[in-house]
């Protein structure tokens, strides 16, 4: 029986691996891909009046509705926000990410630019790029824009992905973060704006532009 070809996505917090790739999930899964979303942190600050379980349980509930619509399975850990790269060491996460890796043998992987101007998203990039140095498998290693309007990465080549078929699915999926009210808070006309701008390299009418770094 041959393997399913799997796709890993990391991303931050729990939203972010549908605003930078939910699109390109979809339509993967829709090929009948493997997706497997990690989630570094629950994001406990979005909420500071409440207790952090709380917060926590509603924020999970949230990510694995999304990936229900997207078809993909997540995973959590739970690093502090501000404090991840510090925390992904002194928690040894290292070796559960390079287990995740020899295990599922992705053929990509998708992850923050270090463009984008949040630290938390720098320091995931950070982190994946040590990953893949010292992993023994090596796949094709992507970046996806979620804070950062624009992206100035010219010297890598840009994959584009036909998402015509799965814009409104990737909508659908932010709409369940009901607690970040991200519909409203994230800007609609930049999700527009580039899945539209991305869509006419693929002479579509919706795209998403990932960056291969290696």
């Amino acid at each position: 029986m041959t393997k399913k070809e799997c796709i890993l996505v990391l991303g931050a917090h729990s939203d972010d691996f549908v605003i930078g790739a939910g699109g390109t999930i979809a339509k993967y899964a829709q090929e009948g891909k493997k997706i497997v979303s990690v989630v570094f942190s629950y994001g406990e600050k979005s909420h500071p009046w409440l207790k952090e379980n709380v917060v926590q349980k509603f924020r999970a509930k949230e990510a694995f509705a999304a990936s229900e619509l997207l078809n993909c399975k997540t995973v959590f850990f739970d690093l502090k926000e501000g404090h991840f790269y510090e925390e992904y060491k002194e928690k040894g996460l290292e070796k559960d990410l390079l287990k995740i890796i020899k295990k599922e043998k992705p053929n990509k992987i998708f992850t923050h630019s270090n463009e984008d101007p949040h630290p938390d998203h720098k320091a995931i990039y950070k982190i994946v790029l040590e990953l893949y140095d010292k992993a023994n498998y090596k796949p094709e290693l992507y970046t996806y824009s979620v804070w950062n309007p624009i992206s100035l990465k010219t010297k890598f080549p840009a994959l584009y992905v036909d998402i015509r078929k799965t814009f409104s699915t990737k909508l659908q999926a932010l709409r369940t973060f009901k607690s970040q009210q991200i519909h409203i808070s994230y800007p609609v006309a930049l999700l527009f704006f580039r899945a539209i701008k991305n869509g006419i390299k693929t002479r579509s009418l919706f795209g998403e532009k990932f960056y291969r770094i290696k």
